[in-house]
């Protein structure tokens, strides 16, 4: 049983990544109602949180269904990311995350993210302060290193543990690397083998099927794993991936009327949570994800795309499902598309 301080979370929990105008909470819906152990919210600005600016208190929002879930902070001063803390906390989440992994300029240039792996003295104290401002566990979120010369992931994996974290998820590319090349797993495996390491250890990079969900558990040992891109427009990813390793048989994909089901589920829950206006136009950015690799799907898209009505988008929804009706479309690769997807 893998646990975070008194979370359990299964012999093998499936992570869902925080990822940048993506895990909100209608897109964290979707995904834990196909299986998703551990969610987190899309990560946070310690400044903006301090300012109390509307988008940073707006992230805090939980909801019951998704416990457990994670509130994930991001900051480059010390005093300012303990504050946070506390105000995080009494949003009730189960655990707060620190996100050292983020390798956009507006963020690592700034001192925040992943700029925290070319300081890991500053890092080992940002996450103590963070560690003593909260009661709940706190987790934290980072890259291999810098760059390929400063691969520096198992010292950051000791120190911080040392400090109080309560797991640590690791993504297998340096920052220097932004998405580019593949995902190197070896460097998490070592940590997972350290003696000295006792807290859960995810990995995360190019997970995007069961088959290789299944091989890397098996090569690299880490205690579960989280996946981000390859659940954009696709949650069905997690019960795929926990069927596969209970049967080793894989499971159909999802119907266009299940990926319809599940469109209009997210904009239902958008349009609540940010009313009609808003739920709608943050939706755009996710019908073509839904619908990857369907041929002919573009006279729809931008039907959908400039619709501002819930119930013509809901008709035209509808006009997909009979369209497409009995069409089985594979899983697509999913590109990236938005700036904080780590």
């Amino acid at each position: 049983m893998v646990k975070i301080g008194n979370i359990e979370l299964g012999d093998f929990p499936l992570l869902l990544a925080p990822m940048e105008d993506v895990s909100d909470p209608p897109f964290r819906l979707v995904c834990k109602e196909n299986g998703a152990d551990l969610m987190y919210t899309e990560f946070i600005s310690s400044e903006g949180l301090i300012r109390n600016a509307a988008k940073s208190i707006q992230k805090l929002d939980i909801f019951e269904y998704e416990r457990p879930i994670g509130i994930q902070l991001f900051g480059s001063d010390v005093e300012t990311m303990g504050e946070c803390s506390r105000i995080a906390t009494a949003a009730k989440p189960d655990l707060i995350d620190i996100n050292y992994g983020c390798p956009v300029k507006n963020v690592a240039c700034k001192g925040a993210g992943a700029a925290l792996l070319q300081d890991i003295p500053k890092m080992a104290e940002m996450t103590s302060a963070v560690v003593k401002a909260t009661h709940l566990p706190v987790t934290v979120k980072t890259r291999l290193g810098w760059n390929e010369e400063t691969k520096n992931v198992g010292e950051v994996a000791e120190r911080l543990q040392d400090v109080g974290i309560q797991a640590l998820t690791v993504h297998g590319r340096t920052r220097a690397q932004m998405y580019k090349g593949e995902a190197d797993w070896t460097l998490i495996a070592k940590i997972k083998e350290n003696p000295r390491i006792k807290i859960p250890i995810f990995g995360n990079g190019d997970i995007d099927s069961p088959e290789k969900a299944l091989d890397y558990r098996n090569r690299f040992g880490i205690d579960g794993i989280m996946i981000g891109r390859a659940a954009i427009g696709y949650p069905w990813i997690f019960n795929e991936i926990k069927h596969y390793f209970k049967t080793g048989e894989k499971l159909p994909p999802p119907t266009i009327a299940q990926r319809v089901e599940a469109t209009r589920k997210h904009l239902e829950f958008s349009i609540r949570w940010k009313g009609d206006r808003l739920g709608i136009l943050e939706m755009r950015r996710h019908y073509s994800n839904y619908f990857k690799g369907l041929p002919n799907f573009k006279e729809y898209r931008m039907r959908l795309v400039y619709s501002l009505d819930f119930q013509e988008i809901s008709s035209i929804l509808d006009e997909v499902s009979i369209a497409f009706d009995g069409f089985l479309l594979e899983k697509q690769e999913i590109k990236v598309e938005y700036a904080g997807v780590d």
